[in-house]
C-alpha cells in the first residue's frame, strides 16, 4: 500500500517533506529538468507520458512516477510547447478516467464465499479506494499547479515580452493554453460533482482537500485575464460553489471571498454569480447568507478606513440582490443597521439593495394571506427607508436615493398612491446644495413624467374640470347606493359570477383609458365640459376614478410649483444644471405643465452663455420644440415667439434665427410661410403677427440678407403703409429690415424707390401719426436708415433738425426768444430733443465709420503693394519706401487722426467763432436741464431732456466736463426713477469714453447702489459690472457696496451680483483674494443684519479656490483680531476663517498664530468658529497633524475655560468689591449721621440756652454774649426752617424742647475755651466730611440746608474763641 498524499502548504514543500514522514507520500528523487539537454527532455517527458497511458490508474501513487511528476510541474514553464502539451493531455485523460470508476468503485458484485474470503475482498476493496482517493487528490494537485504555473509564466511573459513597436512576440509553435485551461478547471468541478464521500468515508470531503481547492481558485480569481475566460470564470464558480454548499466549507470560504472583496475590485460581480449559482444549483442559499451576516456583523467603523472595500462590498451587495432578490428580501435586516454608519458607500449599496429588491422581490406574491401580508408589509418598510434616505446627511446618497427611485419609476415599481409623495421628494432635492443632487433630482423628475400614470396631457385646469363633473356624479350615485345593494342581493345567482368579470374587466378598461380621455377632451375645451361624463360603473369604481384624478391633479400642480426653482437652475454655474432643467422643461412642454413655456422662453438668453455645451442645448431644444414641425406650424410659433418676448428674449432668438439660417436647420419653406404671414395672405393673420413674421425674417436676414431682396416693395407699401397706423410697430421693424439689407438691395432700393422712402420717413419723424410711446423707438430706427443707407445723410438729417426746430419755435427761435419755453408745448420740445440727440450720436457713428473705410482702403492698398501687385512703373516703390523713411505714412495717419477728432468736435461744439446746428441747441438743452422747477413740473421733459444731454456729452468732452455736476445731482435727486436709471446708464458710456473725466466721481457712481428704485440699482449693478470686467475702472475701496447688493432685496439684483463677484474670480489672479479683508473690515462697520453679513462673506469666499491663497487669508485674517476691539467683529472674522478650506499648511499656520489671536478666545461665538474649523481640519488630516490639531484643541478648550474663569473672577471681584464699598459707605454715613446727630444736639442745646429757666451759669464774662448768638443762630434757624418746602425735600422740625437738649447744653457751658476752640475746628473738619459724602450720596435739599446751618454754627463758635 502507497503512502497518504496530503496536500502540502505548496509544491515545493513536497520535496522539504521527504525523509520526515514515512507516511505521507513526498518527492524522494527529484529530477534537475533544467540541467537536462533539450533532447534529453524531450525523452524524460515521453517516458513519463508513456508511463501514465501504459500503466494503471494509480501509477502516480509510484515514488518513481511522482517524482518526475513532480520535477516536470515544478518547472513547467521552462518547458517546451509539445512536452507541455503531452504532460497535461495524460494527466487530464487519467483524471478523467478516474472519475468514472470512483462511481463504481462500490457497485462491483461481492462473493458469497467464505468469511475468510470475504475479509480478504473487503480488505482489498479498501485498498482500492485508499489508492482511488490518494489517485484523486495527486491528479488534483498537480493539474492545478499546472495551471498555476502556467498563469503565472503566461503574466510575466505579456508584462516584458513585447517589441519597441509595439507587437507582441509569438512563440512559433505556441499551444491554445486557453483552451486547456478551461477543460482542466472544469475536469476539477466534475470532480466535486461526483460521490466524494464514498472516497472520503464521510459526508464531507477531507478538509485538507477542500482548503487546497478553495484557496487556490480563489487565488485564480485574483487573475482578471482568467475571468475573461468564460469557461474558465464559470468552472472556478462551480468550485467555490460546490465546496461552500454542498459541503459545507462555508466559514472559510466567506473569509477568502470577504478578504478577496476588499483587495480587488474586478471580482465582484463573478463572485455575485458564483453566490447566485450555488444557489440556484443547490436550492440553498447558505453560501449568500453567510456573506451577508459577515458583512452585517462588521464594524461599521471600519468601512470608514477601507473606503475601496466598502465600494467592493456595497457592489457585491447590490449585485447579489439583483440575482437572489427574495433570498435578499428575507435577510435584509441584517444589513439595516449598517444605515446608521458613517460610510456613506455602504448606506448607497444599501439604497440599491432595496431599490432591487422593491423591484424584482415582490412581484409574484403568492402564499398564505398572512405570509403575502407580512411581505407586502416589508416592501412598505423599505420604500418608507428609501423616502427618509432622501435627506440623507451625503450628497452622494441623496442622489443614489433619487436615481433608485428612477429605476424604480422606469420599471413601473411606484404605486399611484407613493407617485405624488416621491415627487415632493424629487421637487424639493431641487434646492439641494449639491450639483449631483439636484441632477439626479431633474433626471427623477423627467423619468416621472414619462412613466406617469394619468395621461398624456397635464394641464391643472383640466383634472380639475373633470374632478368636479365625477365628484358631482359621485354624489349623485351615494344616495343609490343602499337600493344598489338590495338589488344585488336579490340576483345572486350562477350569472352573476360572470357579469362581475365582465364588469371587472370593463371597468379596468375604463380606468386605464378613461383619464387620457377627458383630458383629450378637455384639450379642445379648456374648462367647459360636456355634461354627459363617461360613465365608469359602480360608485366604487367612480370613486377610484375619482381618487385617480385626485392624483393626478396633486402631481400636475407639484410639477407646476418647481417652475420657479427651474429658472433659478438655469442661472446655475453648473452646466450639468442647465442642461438638465433643460430637458425637464422641454418634457414639462410636452405634457403641458401649466408655466412650461414662459420657463422655456427665459432659456433664451443661455444661448450667449460662454459654456459651449449650454449653448448646444438650448439650440437642440429650441429646434425640438418650435422648428421641426410643417413650415406653417414653425412659422406660427416663431412669430408668437417674436411678439411676445421682451428685449432681451428678442436678441437671443435673433441670435438662434441667424445661426439655425446659416446651418440650414430654418427651411426655405419656412421662410416663404413667414413672407406669407408678412404680407397677409394667410387667412385672420392680424398686423401684430405681420409684424412679428417681419421681425423673424429681419433676424435670419442677418445670416442671409437675399431673404429680403425678394420683397422690397412689400416691405415699403406695408411697413409705412396703412398697416403702420394699426400696428405702429410695424414701422420701427420695416426700417430694421432696411438696414439689414445687403449694399446691392440698398442700391436697387434708392434707385426705384429712393425719394418716396426718405419722405416716408421725413414724416414718420417730423409728424404726429404715431402714438407718443412708439414714437421715439420708430423714430431711432428711421434715423439710423437714414444713415444706413443715404448717400449723404448729414444733409437729410440737418434738413429733419431744422424742421423739427422750426415746427417749435419759428426761424432763429433759440437765438432771440430765451423765455420760448412758456409757450412751447412739451410733447415737442421733448421730440425736439430727442432727434438732436440722436441726429447727433448718429453723426458720430457716421464719422467713425467713414474713418474705418478709409484705414480699410489704405490697409487693403499697402497689402497689394506688398504682395507685388501694384500695376504702376517701378519707381513707384522706390518713392513709397523714400516716404516711408521720411515718415509721410505715420503723417497720413496722425492727419486722419486729427480730421475725424475735429469733425467729432464740430457736431457739438464747433469752432470758437461759429457754431454748428446742434452746436445752438446744446447751451440751449443745458439751460433747460438745470431749470429744476420746470423739470418737476413736467418729468417727461426732463427724461427726454436729461437723455439729449447724455448723448451729447458723450459726443464732446468739453460739454461733458461743463455739465457733469449737473448729471450726478439729477442722478441723485431727481424724483422721476426713469431719469435716475437712464442717468445711471449713461455714466457707464461716459466712464467708458472719458475715463479721467469720470474718476474722481467713483464714488458718487457707487453710491447709486442704495437708491430706493430697483430699476436703477439693478442698473448700477450692471454698469459697474461692465465696467470693472472691462477693466475700464479700477476696483476701488468702494467694492464692499457691490458685495451688499448680494444680499438686495430683489433676487434679480441679487444674482446680478453674485454672477460679478462669480466673473471677477476668473480675472487674472482672482481680485476677490485682495479686496477680502478691505471688504471686511467696511461691512463690518456697516449696520448690517448678522445673517446677511455671514450669507455675503460666504459667497466672497467661495469664489477663493487655490490654496496658497486660502492659506495666506488665514494669516491676514488672524492678524485683524489685534486690530479691533468690538466683540462683534471678533465674531465676524472668526466666521470668515471658518468659512476657509485649510489645507495641512493652513492648519499650522493656524496654530502658529495663536498668541495672536488668544485673547479673542473667551467670546463664545468665536469659540464655536473655531471649534468648527478644527472639525473640518480632523476630516481630512493626516494621522500626525491629527494629533497637532487633537493638542490645539485641547489648548484652546482649556484658553477658553480659564478665560471664562478669569472673566467670572473678575466680575465677582468686582461685584464683591461693588458690594463692600456699599457697606463702607453704609456705614461711615451712619456713622457720620450719629455724629451729626450728638453735634447737632449740643449745638442746639447752646441755641436753646437763652430759654432755661435760671440754670445758666452767670458767674462767667465769657457768657455774657451767649443769649444774643443764640439769639442770632434760632433766627437763621427759623428761617432755614419756613423755606418752601420742595416735594422731594424733608423737612426740619419746628422745634425740640427736649430735656436732653438742656443737659446737653449745661455740660457745654461749663467746657473751657481751650476745649472750645478744639471742638469747633474738629467740628468744622467733620462737617466738611459730611458734605462730601451727602453730596455724593445725592441726599436732597435737607443735606444742603442742615450743612448750611452747621456751617453758620462753626463760624459761631469759631468767632467765640
Amino acid at each position: 500500500m502507497s503512502p497518504t498524499f496530503v496536500f502540502p502548504q505548496n509544491l515545493v514543500a513536497l520535496e522539504e517533506d521527504s525523509g520526515d514522514d514515512a507516511c505521507h507520500l513526498s518527492v524522494q528523487n527529484a529530477t534537475s529538468i533544467s540541467s537536462l539537454r533539450p533532447s534529453d527532455l524531450e525523452e524524460f517527458v515521453k517516458g513519463i507520458t508513456f508511463d501514465l497511458s501504459d500503466k494503471e490508474l494509480f501509477c502516480v501513487e509510484e515514488q518513481d512516477v511522482f517524482d518526475r511528476i513532480y520535477s516536470l510541474v515544478k518547472c513547467f514553464g521552462d518547458l517546451t510547447p509539445g512536452s507541455k502539451l503531452n504532460i497535461v493531455e495524460s494527466l487530464r485523460s487519467n483524471f478523467s478516467v478516474l472519475l468514472p470508476n470512483i462511481d463504481s468503485l462500490f457497485r462491483a458484485p461481492t462473493s458469497p464465499i467464505g468469511d475468510g474470503h470475504g475479509c480478504h475482498e473487503g480488505s482489498r476493496v479498501l485498498d482500492r479506494v485508499n489508492s482511488h482517493r490518494n489517485a484523486f487528490k495527486i491528479y488534483t494537485f498537480f493539474l492545478i499547479h499546472v495551471v498555476l504555473s502556467q498563469e503565472s509564466t503566461t503574466a510575466s511573459s505579456n508584462s516584458t515580452k513585447a517589441l519597441p513597436n509595439g507587437r507582441k512576440k509569438h512563440p512559433a509553435s505556441s499551444w491554445n493554453w486557453e483552451a486547456q485551461r478551461g477543460r482542466i478547471l472544469n475536469l476539477i468541478a466534475n470532480s466535486l460533482d461526483i460521490n466524494l464521500s464514498l472516497l472520503f468515508g464521510s459526508s464531507d470531503p477531507d478538509e485538507n482537500y477542500l482548503s487546497f481547492v478553495v484557496r487556490n481558485s480563489l487565488y485564480m480569481f485574483e487573475n482578471p485575464t482568467l475571468l475573461k475566460d468564460a469557461d474558465a470564470k464559470e468552472a472556478l464558480c462551480r468550485i467555490i460553489g460546490t465546496c461552500a454548499t454542498k459541503y459545507h466549507y462555508l466559514a472559510q470560504s466567506c473569509a477568502s471571498i470577504l478578504h478577496l472583496l476588499h483587495k480587488h475590485d474586478f471580482v465582484v460581480i463573478h463572485l455575485a454569480d458564483a453566490a447566485a449559482w450555488a444557489e440556484k444549483k443547490y436550492s440553498d442559499g447558505s453560501l449568500c447568507i453567510s456573506l451577508i451576516r459577515e458583512i452585517g456583523r462588521t464594524n461599521p467603523k471600519d468601512y470608514v478606513k477601507d473606503t475601496a472595500g466598502a465600494d467592493n462590498i456595497g457592489r457585491f451587495l447590490v449585485e447579489l440582490a439583483d440575482r437572489l432578490p427574495k433570498l435578499i428580501s428575507t435577510n435584509i435586516g441584517l444589513l439595516v443597521p449598517h444605515f446608521g454608519g458613517e460610510s456613506y458607500k455602504i448606506r448607497n449599496a444599501l439604497v440599491g439593495v432595496l431599490g432591487k429588491l422593491v423591484a424584482k422581490a415582490f412581484n409574484d406574491i403568492k402564499g398564505e394571506v398572512s405570509t403575502k401580508s407580512i411581505r407586502l408589509r416589508t416592501k412598505q418598510a423599505m420604500l418608507e427607508i428609501l423616502l427618509e434616505r432622501a435627506r440623507d446627511v451625503s450628497a452622494y446618497t441623496r442622489s443614489r436615493v433619487l436615481q433608485v427611485w428612477a429605476e424604480l419609476c422606469e420599471e413601473h415599481s411606484i404605486t399611484i398612491g407613493l407617485w405624488n409623495e416621491v415627487a415632493v421628494v424629487a421637487a424639493g432635492r431641487l434646492e439641494d446644495k449639491s450639483a449631483i443632487v439636484r441632477k439626479s433630482a431633474l433626471s427623477l423628475l423627467i423619468m416621472m413624467l414619462q412613466h406617469n400614470p394619468f395621461g398624456p396631457q397635464l394641464r391643472i385646469p383640466s383634472f380639475e374640470a373633470t374632478l368636479k363633473e365625477y365628484t358631482k356624479k359621485l354624489n349623485e350615485l351615494e344616495p343609490n347606493r343602499s337600493s344598489e345593494s338590495v338589488l344585488d342581493s336579490s340576483h345572486l345567482d350562477s350569472d352573476t359570477g360572470n357579469e362581475d368579470g365582465d364588469k371587472e374587466e370593463g371597468s379596468k378598461k375604463q380606468e386605464d383609458s378613461l383619464t387620457d380621455s377627458c383630458i383629450e377632451q378637455e384639450d379642445e375645451q379648456s374648462t367647459q365640459i360636456d355634461s354627459a361624463v363617461p360613465d365608469v360603473g359602480n360608485l366604487e369604481q367612480t370613486r377610484t376614478l375619482i381618487a385617480s384624478l385626485e392624483a393626478g391633479l396633486r402631481f400636475s400642480k407639484c410639477i407646476s410649483d418647481t417652475m420657479p426653482t427651474l429658472v433659478q437652475l438655469m442661472a446655475s454655474s453648473s452646466a450639468t444644471d442647465v442642461e438638465n432643467t433643460i430637458l425637464l422643461l422641454m418634457r414639462c412642454k410636452q405634457f403641458h405643465i401649466d408655466g412650461s413655456e414662459a420657463c422655456l422662453r427665459k432659456m433664451l438668453p443661455l444661448v450667449f452663455s460662454q459654456d459651449k455645451s449650454i449653448c448646444e442645448a438650448v439650440e437642440n431644444a429650441f429646434v425640438t420644440i418650435y422648428i421641426t414641425k410643417s413650415p406653417i406650424e414653425t412659422a406660427k410659433s416663431l412669430i408668437t415667439l417674436a411678439t411676445d418676448s421682451n428685449i432681451g428674449d428678442l436678441a437671443a432668438l435673433e441670435f438662434i434665427v441667424s445661426s439655425l439660417v446659416s446651418k440650414g436647420d430654418i427651411s426655405a419653406s419656412t421662410v416663404s410661410a413667414l413672407w406669407d404671414y408678412f404680407c397677409f395672405n394667410v387667412s385672420g393673420t392680424s398686423a401684430e403677427r405681420s409684424r412679428g413674421a417681419l421681425s423673424v425674417l429681419c433676424m435670419a436676414a442677418k445670416s442671409s440678407a437675399d431673404i429680403l431682396s425678394s420683397h422690397l416693395q412689400d416691405i415699403i407699401d406695408i411697413g409705412f403703409g396703412r398697416w403702420a397706423k394699426v400696428e405702429p410697430l410695424l414701422a420701427r421693424t420695416a426700417c430694421i429690415a432696411l438696414q439689414r439689407l445687403s449694399a446691392v438691395d440698398q442700391k436697387i432700393l434708392l434707385t426705384s424707390h429712393g425719394n418716396r422712402l426718405f419722405g416716408v420717413l421725413d414724416s414718420l419723424i417730423t409728424g404726429s401719426w404715431i402714438p407718443e410711446h412708439i414714437w421715439y423707438a420708430a423714430a431711432d430706427k428711421a434715423i439710423s436708415t437714414i444713415y444706413a443707407i443715404h448717400p449723404s445723410p448729414e444733409t437729410l438729417a440737418a434738413d429733419l433738425v431744422i424742421k423739427s426746430h422750426n415746427s417749435i419755435f419759428g426761424i432763429d427761435g433759440l437765438q432771440n426768444d430765451n423765455n420760448v419755453l412758456t409757450a412751447v408745448q412739451v410733447t415737442k420740445l421733448s421730440r425736439f430733443l430727442y432727434v438732436i440727440s440722436h441726429v447727433a450720436m448718429n453723426q458720430l457713428v457716421y464719422i467713425e465709420s467713414c474713418v474705418r473705410k478709409i484705414q480699410k482702403e489704405k490697409a487693403k492698398k499697402e497689402k497689394m503693394v506688398a504682395e507685388g501687385k501694384n500695376v504702376e512703373s517701378n519707381c513707384k516703390p522706390k518713392e513709397d519706401d523714400i516716404n516711408a523713411e521720411l515718415g509721410v505714412a505715420a503723417t497720413d495717419d496722425a492727419v486722419l487722426d486729427i480730421l475725424s477728432e475735429k469733425a467729432e468736435k464740430e457736431i457739438v461744439s464747433g469752432s470758437s467763432t461759429e457754431k454748428n446746428l446742434i452746436g445752438y441747441c446744446a447751451p440751449f438743452l443745458s439751460k433747460l436741464c438745470r431749470n429744476f422747477s420746470l423739470m418737476q413740473k413736467y418729468p417727461e421733459l426732463q427724461a427726454s431732456g436729461m437723455l439729449a444731454l447724455c448723448r451729447l456729452m458723450i459726443i464732446d468732452a468739453n460739454f461733458c466736463e461743463a455739465n457733469l455736476q449737473l448729471l450726478f445731482t439729477v442722478v441723485e435727486s431727481a424724483p422721476s426713477e426713469t431719469v435716475r436709471s437712464n442717468c445711471t446708464i449713461a455714466l457707464g458710456d461716459l466712464a467708458v469714453r472719458f475715463p479721467n473725466l469720470l474718476e474722481p466721481w467713483t464714488e458718487n457712481m457707487y453710491a447709486r447702489l442704495h437708491d430706493p428704485s430697483l430699476s436703477v440699482r439693478k442698473n448700477a449693478v450692471l454698469v459697474l459690472s461692465h465696467l470693472i470686467l472691462n477693466d475700464m475702472m479700477k476696483v476701488k475701496g468702494h467694492i464692499n457696496e457691490m458685495a451688499m447688493r448680494l444680499e438686495d432685496e430683489d433676487e434679480r439684483i441679487s444674482n446680478l451680483a453674485k454672477l460679478f463677484f462669480h466673473e471677477l474670480s476668473k480675472k487674472g489672479n482672482n481680485p476677490i483674494y485682495n479686496l477680502l479683508p478691505d471688504i471686511l473690515g467696511k461691512l463690518s462697520n456697516q449696520d448690517l443684519e448678522r445673517e446677511s453679513f455671514f450669507n455675503i462673506m460666504q459667497f466672497l469666499i467661495g469664489s477663493i479656490k487655490k490654496d496658497k491663497q486660502m492659506e495666506a487669508l488665514v494669516e491676514k485674517l488672524c492678524h485683524r483680531f489685534s486690530g479691533v476691539t468690538d466683540a462683534r467683529q471678533w465674531e465676524n472674522i472668526s466666521y470668515c476663517l471658518a468659512q476657509l478650506s485649510f489645507t495641512d499648511k493652513g492648519i499650522k499656520k493656524l496654530i502658529e498664530l495663536f498668541k495672536v489671536y488668544e485673547h479673542v478666545l473667551s467670546n463664545d461665538a468665536v469659540m464655536d468658529h473655531f471649534r468648527s474649523i478644527i472639525n473640518k481640519g480632523k476630516k481630512f488630516a493626516k494621522p500626525e497633524l491629527k494629533s497637532c490639531i487633537e493638542e490645539f484643541e485641547g489648548k484652546i478648550d482649556k484658553f477658553h475655560i480659564d478665560k471664562k474663569e478669569q472673566e467670572l473672577t473678575a466680575r465677582n471681584a468686582a461685584a464683591h468689591q461693588q458690594k463692600a464699598d456699599a457697606m463702607k459707605n453704609f456705614t461711615l454715613d451712619k456713622n457720620i449721621e450719629e455724629e451729626s446727630g450728638e453735634s447737632e444736639a449740643a449745638e442746639d442745646g447752646e441755641v436753646m440756652d437763652p430759654s432755661m429757666d435760671g440754670t445758666s451759669d452767670d458767674s462767667s464774662n465769657g457768657n455774657a454774649s451767649k443769649p444774643m448768638e443764640s439769639e442770632e443762630c434760632s433766627q437763621a434757624s427759623s428761617q432755614v426752617i419756613h423755606s418752601e418746602p420742595c416735594d422731594d425735600e424733608v423737612q426740619f422740625p419746628e422745634f425740640v424742647p427736649k430735656g436732653t437738649a438742656r443737659q446737653r447744653a449745661k455740660k457745654t457751658s461749663t467746657i473751657s475755651v481751650k476745649a472750645e476752640s478744639h471742638a469747633g475746628a474738629t467740628r468744622a473738619t467733620r462737617s466738611r466730611k459730611r458734605e462730601t459724602l451727602l453730596v455724593r450720596q445725592g441726599i436732597g435739599m435737607y443735606v444742603f440746608t442742615a450743612l448750611a446751618f452747621k456751617k453758620e454754627v462753626d463760624a459761631v463758635n469759631t468767632q467765640k474763641v
